[in-house]
């Protein structure tokens, strides 16, 4: 991949995230805030495997942008695969795929030619919301009450003061303390 089309990629997905910010900083709503559906993380179709990084602001913005209620994503052949047909005229949404290179094909000096480097490469996915033909196994999703439940074993897990109250929610290191 050329030093251009890395740029392109970069260049694409900030303008897609500060698009985002612009469209809807003034309604924007907190992810964990959710019914435990999959739209909380994106998530690969056929793997199951959650999306990380850079891809889950890349996948937020584009389902936020169109509407998409679940947050299960796939390349063109992966929903092929699973059976589904991606509807004709769809626009796919850029994520980038990390690669380590040892270096070994580089025609640099020696010492560079062993540094590993990192490569980005991009990679076009689809919201199950743009494809016939495929229907989701049913998740499952537990009662508000559950929720609760799980959410205050965690913060007991923190095993660090939390003080409920006030109008944000951060974790101050001076104090070592989380504010809810």
């Amino acid at each position: 991949m050329s030093s251009s089309q890395r740029a392109s990629i970069y260049e694409r997905i900030n303008a897609d995230i500060l698009a985002a910010i612009k469209r809807g900083a003034d309604k924007w709503r907190m992810p964990w805030h959710h019914d435990g559906s999959l739209a909380a993380r994106p998530v690969n179709a056929a793997t199951g495997v959650a999306y990380r990084g850079l891809n889950i602001l890349t996948l937020w913005a584009a389902a936020e942008e169109a509407g998409y209620t679940d947050g299960l994503w796939g390349t063109y052949r992966c929903w092929a695969k699973l059976g589904g047909q991606v509807r004709k005229g769809e626009r796919a949404t850029l994520a980038v795929f990390w690669k380590r290179s040892d270096g070994e094909d580089s025609d640099d000096d020696e010492a560079s030619a062993r540094r590993p480097r990192m490569f980005a490469r991009g990679f076009s996915l689809f919201n199950i919301s743009q494809v016939d033909g495929y229907v989701a196994p049913e998740t499952p999703r537990l009662p508000e009450s559950e929720r609760i439940i799980h959410a205050d074993a965690f913060i007991k897990a923190l095993a660090i003061p939390v003080i409920i109250g006030g109008d944000m929610a951060y974790y101050q290191p001076s104090t070592d303390t989380v504010h809810l």
